[in-house]
């Protein structure tokens, strides 16, 4: 009887895919309305994709859903389209990219101690530091340029070229073009556009394997979970908490005051016990000390959230739309060696589930049944799936 469901719901899903499915054509000109052969066509973070033949023509099918189809070719800006029809016919005119400012601005780039400083911070931000991406590797680093500003601590990249990353364990070749990227203390956003590929025609054990291991628990596993209404099966529980500044820690100004304070003195024992202080420099001791204590306090007051308190569904659109935060804890899996050793390696201790906090920082958004928010910055996200970065991001066709 099982097996039987099995095979049923298999023939029901490839049912569903066979007649559900986005067929683009169309043909790629430039501005002198000259066929572009060579040209690159794809469906932005999919594995769907093609180039241009002689007369400028290309075919794509892909299952339906929303998408952003990108056209590029060397010497021309990059076009997006937003895709979202079943069927569509098109003509692509591409504008000649006569702005070669970050070209010359890369040509100038030093490629010493400090370049390769950023590279590496680079690469932890934006790679991860998980154990699949120790296995993905950019073969183009040269290409990029980072300008850092130690005012605001902040750190940014561009490229001349799209990145090309190799991506071992997971069995794709990138081709990612960087929009932006920027570093900001512990904030990281970036955006682009990415390509995949296979490595190769058969797809390896090894690789199915660490691609199912790169979806469960992945913020595309729980938005497709969300939508579908499949969280606890799934392996999701999902809690609801506020976020207030910390009562017990003073306020940035009274900090500010303090350490002004000290530095007018010329010997200040920082170890000294102090009960009830006597001076200002001991009042500004114990300011600086609870300064150390966390800014903000974090408050559960809501339990295996209800769809209803997570979604909202208008014309059969999904959005996300809650208040405050969510706690999302994944249980089916542990947390890795290197989240729990952190940054710094000191190791916290194991809980063997993996949590991530989200926040939405400009009100609801639509979820896309791929399992993407269509503003990919419509929300800030905290614990695991911070820690999991571009290395272990899957493309929007993948299917478990």
């Amino acid at each position: 009887m099982k097996k039987g469901f099995i095979i049923l719901f298999l023939f029901t899903f490839f049912s569903i895919c066979s007649f559900s499915q986005i067929n683009i054509k169309g043909k790629v000109i430039s501005n002198k309305n000259e066929s572009l052969e060579g040209a690159s066509v794809y469906f932005n973070n999919t594995t769907v994709g093609s180039i241009t033949n002689s007369k400028g023509e290309f075919q794509l099918n892909i299952p339906n859903g929303n998408y952003t189809l990108v056209i590029s070719f060397l010497g021309y800006k990059t076009k997006q389209i937003p895709i979202n029809t079943s069927k569509k016919k098109m003509t692509v005119t591409l504008l000649e990219d006569a702005t070669l400012l970050d070209e010359v601005v890369i040509q100038k780039t030093k490629y010493d101690n400090e370049w390769k400083y950023n590279l590496t911070r680079f690469k932890q931000a934006f790679l991860g530091r998980t154990k699949l991406a120790e296995k993905c590797k950019i073969l183009n680093p040269k290409s990029l340029h980072f300008e850092f500003n130690s005012k605001t601590n902040s750190l940014t990249a561009f490229t001349k070229e799209p990145l090309q990353i190799k991506h071992k364990d997971l069995g794709y070749l990138i081709t990612y073009d960087l929009v932006n990227f920027e570093l900001k203390g512990k904030q990281l956003f970036f955006s682009g556009y990415a390509r995949y590929e296979n490595l190769s025609k058969s797809i390896r054990r090894k690789w199915k394997q660490n691609r199912l291991e790169a979806y469960n628990g992945s913020q595309m596993h729980f938005l497709r979970s969300l939508i579908s209404q499949n969280l606890k099966h799934d392996g999701f529980i999902v809690n609801q908490f506020k976020r207030v500044l910390n009562p017990e820690r003073p306020t940035e100004e009274k900090i500010k005051l303090a350490r002004e304070l000290i530095r007018l003195h010329t010997k200040v024992d920082f170890s000294k016990k102090i009960d009830t202080p006597t001076t200002s420099l001991d009042s500004a001791l114990i300011t600086i000390r609870k300064s150390r204590k966390p800014k903000y306090r974090d408050y559960l007051y809501k339990k295996n959230v209800p769809y209803q308190d997570m979604t909202l569904i208008d014309k059969k659109t999904h959005y996300l739309n809650f208040e405050n935060y969510l706690s999302v804890i994944y249980t089916k899996e542990p947390e890795e060696e290197n989240y729990l050793k952190g940054m710094f390696g000191k190791r916290r201790k194991a809980l063997n589930v993996q949590t991530s906090n989200i926040v939405l920082l400009n009100g609801k958004d639509i979820i896309d049944k791929s399992g993407i928010l269509l503003n990919p910055n419509a929300i800030f996200n905290e614990g695991y799936w911070g820690f999991e970065s571009f290395a272990n991001m899957l493309p929007l066709d993948y299917q478990p």
